[in-house]
């Protein structure tokens, strides 16, 4: 059964309440006409869902209540679509590639993948969402169980469940992936180089019922937190953010994001035709306005790394080269690139994928194809920039350290599993500078960047207390006790020789109590 309508009909700027019937979570999909993007701001402050703008209309997603205080406001508005968020069966009947499968057909591909390719990929469920269905992960790389000084890169999928062609593009890129591994040069390198994470369907609930939001009716790109009301820092400075209230889909994505160590990201979406690149909101910038990001030009590099492959999205009539900046197309708060971008130091593209947001299925292996080198093409700039090690200098041990680079304040962060850090960049010349907690920071200059692979550039570390022991950034009587310990041969830690003379003694023990009492 097909829970969505769909119209075309221009309805006037009065609508009666009791005209239409409705379930509890429908939804009706307006097309506003507008004269300037500043009514935009105005939809937004009035709790509206913007979901495409251009220079003459927005797009609404709309309650029966908001469609009534829109028509008192003295708008008019075409009705395009309305979405009941009720469905008895799947509509989506697919049962294989460039096909709408269902949820459970899905489910059925992944594992077979997994099965069968299990030197290269594991299959992880990140969470559930609200209707208890399995968000799936697929990690493909050529050592899928080992923490390897590798980038790591994600591709999200159908956040919107109404847009569900990047579902069926990222189960067609993992079937490339995993068969041409081991066949095509370029894959096999991709994959023995990288950890490539794949999630084709973030909103299942949505999807399988054709609606925009999850099973909560929530939109779950306006969900994540949002910088100037809910952060202003970094995850470096106030460490994974808790995702108490959080939508369950958002809160799975936001603490898969938090253990792990992204350095590139894409979500998938359909509506438009076009890469949009951060910022999507910037505190004090209207709608419509470009909100520069410390990257810009990176970011605008990378965007083209995608587009200038899709030739339908490159030669755009709407938007230069097809990229745009998210808040000069139109701004949304609760965004996932601006959170992945500002708080996690991974830097996420929006990727619009067809102007119809569920276009004929017989079109699928088309958009596959106007998607496939942009896909491979967009993952591969992750090789790019400055890659390196920041280690301690006296143990080697791995250290969580943040990279900056002069001139911009977008840090990047390390594993800290490993200690490896990718700071993606133009090329050029850079001044680079590495700090940790506890660590005297490391500056380093006149570093060259070239067009292809990653300049290497290691930092080794100096403490910055060498009397703090266990490196809690305190000198106290826990220190003392852990060199009194090593001192009597009742423990071996490195740290413990704070003279650096080859042996744990009194010397160092009244070195640590002297700096404990200053």
């Amino acid at each position: 059964m097909n829970n969505t309508i769909r119209f075309s009909l221009i309805v006037p700027a009065i609508l009666i309440c009791c005209a239409v019937v409705a379930a509890a979570q429908t939804t009706y999909v307006v097309d506003v006409p507008i004269t300037t993007k500043a009514t935009v701001d105005q939809f937004s402050q009035w709790g509206y869902v913007v979901d495409q703008v251009t220079a003459t209309q927005a797009t609404l997603y709309l309650s029966r209540d908001q469609l009534n205080d829109l028509a008192a406001r003295g708008f008019t508005y075409q009705l395009v679509e309305i979405q009941t968020g009720a469905v008895e069966k799947s509509v989506n009947t697919g049962q294989g590639l460039g096909t709408y499968v269902s949820y459970d057909t899905m489910t059925q591909m992944l594992q077979a993948y997994a099965q069968a390719h299990t030197a290269i990929c594991r299959l992880t469920s990140l969470g559930k969402s609200v209707h208890n269905r399995d968000l799936w992960a697929m990690l493909i790389t050529n050592n899928p169980d080992v923490q390897e000084a590798e980038p790591e890169v994600k591709y999200i999928g159908t956040i919107h469940g109404d847009e569900p062609v990047g579902t069926s593009n990222l189960l067609y890129f993992i079937d490339l992936l995993l068969n041409q591994y081991g066949t095509d040069t370029r894959i096999t390198n991709l994959v023995d180089s990288t950890a490539i994470w794949i999630v084709p369907l973030m909103n299942p609930d949505g999807y399988e019922a054709v609606t925009r939001y999850n099973a909560d009716g929530s939109d779950l790109n306006r969900s994540f937190p949002t910088y100037g009301t809910d952060f202003t820092s970094t995850i470096y400075a106030d460490g994974p953010m808790s995702t108490a209230a959080r939508e369950p889909e958002v809160a799975a994505i936001m603490k898969w994001t938090q253990d792990n160590s992204f350095v590139l990201s894409a979500n998938f979406h359909g509506g438009s035709l076009v890469v949009n690149y951060p910022y999507d909101y910037t505190p004090g910038i209207p709608s419509g306005t470009y909100a520069k990001a410390p990257d810009d030009s990176l970011l605008i590099d990378l965007s083209l790394a995608y587009s200038q492959y899709n030739l339908p999205m490159y030669n755009s009539a709407e938007f230069a080269d097809g990229i745009t900046n998210g808040s000069a197309w139109y701004s949304i708060t609760g965004g996932m690139q601006d959170w992945n971008y500002r708080y996690d130091g991974c830097i996420e593209m929006t990727i619009e994928l067809s102007n119809t947001k569920r276009p004929t299925e017989s079109t699928l292996p088309s958009y596959w194809s106007d998607n496939e080198e942009s896909l491979i093409s967009y993952l591969e700039a992750v090789h790019r920039g400055v890659r390196g090690v920041v280690t301690d200098a006296k143990t080697g041990a791995p250290l969580y350290a943040r990279i900056t680079v002069s001139g911009n304040t977008q840090p990047v962060f390390t594993d800290p599993d490993v200690g490896d850090y990718y700071r993606l960049l133009l090329p050029g010349t850079y001044t680079l500078t590495c700090d940790a907690q506890g660590y005297l920071s490391s500056t380093i200059s006149s570093v060259s960047v070239a067009g292809a692979a990653a300049t290497v550039l290691n930092f080794s570390l100096n403490r910055d207390l060498v009397e703090d022991v266990n490196a809690d950034g305190v000198v106290n009587a826990v220190d003392v006790q852990i060199v009194i310990n090593n001192a009597l041969g009742l423990a071996t830690d490195p740290e413990a020789d704070v003279n650096a003379d080859g042996v744990v003694d009194a010397v160092d023990v009244q070195a640590v109590i002297n700096a404990a009492l200053a």
